[in-house]
């Protein structure tokens, strides 16, 4: 699967995350996923929380659009966001450089 893709009224994106980094960062991974840096560590859900603000900032979404959907516990997670699909996309794929 791609590291982002429409579905049920928004977008699904996969995430590789590395907790315990100098700063937030959500950047272009892999073709399957997209790079998290997180300050926090991955301790009591700090992790997963920072991942949710941080994604909800950088697609300009509340942080109650975004919701872990696999991988609670892996360093690989699965979000989605809910909202207007082509627009988030645009948002990813400009992660990439491959849009704006």
């Amino acid at each position: 699967m791609p590291a982002w893709a429409e579905r049920g009224g928004g977008l699904q994106i996969a995430v590789r995350v590395t907790p315990r980094a100098g700063r937030d960062a959500l950047v272009a991974g892999a073709a399957d996923h997209l790079a998290a840096r997180l300050a926090a560590a991955p301790v009591d859900g700090a992790a997963n929380a920072a991942l949710i603000a941080l994604v909800a900032k950088t697609f300009g979404v509340p942080r109650r659009a975004v919701r872990i959907v696999a991988g609670e516990t892996a360093r690989l997670k699965r979000l989605h966001l809910d909202g207007d699909a082509e627009m988030l996309a645009r948002v990813a794929a400009a992660l990439y450089g491959t849009g704006a």
